[in-house]
């Protein structure tokens, strides 16, 4: 699988920022850099990135916000946020706004590279045929699922999720091996899980009548039609 080779970094603090430039750049990657949020968004929506270096605490335009008007926008470039916000709130409203994954400042730099891998391996086309479960079916290689004849867009994370779930139907998917579905062996944990799995029900559940997705307390989940 291809390497991650163009990186727009979006921080505000010119030191953070040199060190990470002069790191990565070492390392071989491309980088463009921005100071502020509306520089960001733009560079961002320009494209042609392969992982998206995003912290949160930008001026005129946070993080958080250009997080979710990038998703608005249609643009699924993998996107690891920087943040010095160690709460767990701040982390559950990074996914929800459809951040990949995240660092806590201060960081290493290995640390730092092999996050931006695990992001950018997540952006694969996932392989595979189309999948099908009661009345809902999924394409994973345009990460597209469709029920009652609703379209809709899946993000990286839900199409990992959701993947998994519906090639175990009805079996129960435990904690841990969702997780790896997602984040491979770096990176999430169970609430950000339940976060990305509350973020699918809304699209492929609430809608309708009938739930698929089923909690089976801690354990796991399992997708099953009636």
């Amino acid at each position: 699988m291809s390497q991650p080779q163009s990186i727009l970094l979006i921080e505000d603090q010119h030191d953070i920022a040199a060190n990470i430039w002069d790191f990565l750049e070492r390392r071989g990657y491309r980088i463009d850099h921005a100071a502020d949020g509306e520089a960001g968004l733009a560079a961002a929506l320009a494209g042609g990135f392969d992982v998206i270096v995003l912290d949160l605490g930008l001026p005129r335009l946070d993080g958080l916000d250009l997080c979710r008007r990038l998703r608005e926008a249609g643009r699924d470039t993998p996107i690891l946020m920087l943040t010095a916000r160690d709460t767990l709130d701040d982390k559950l409203r990074g996914f929800a706004e459809g951040a990949d994954d995240y660092l806590v400042k201060p960081f290493a730099m290995k640390e730092l590279e092999a996050r931006i891998r695990v992001v950018h391996r997540r952006g694969q086309p996932l392989p595979g045929a189309a999948l099908a479960v009661g009345d809902l079916t999924f394409d994973p290689s345009a990460m597209l699922a469709a029920r009652g004849g609703r379209s809709m867009p899946l993000t990286r994370a839900q199409s990992a999720l959701l993947e998994r779930l519906m090639r175990r139907s009805p079996q129960i998917v435990g904690h841990r091996e969702l997780i790896e579905a997602v984040w491979g062996d770096e990176g999430g944990d169970t609430a950000a899980l339940h976060t990305h799995v509350y973020e699918l029900r809304k699209l492929i559940d609430r809608p309708f009548a009938v739930a698929l997705i089923q909690s089976v307390h801690g354990v796991g989940y399992r997708l099953a039609a009636p």
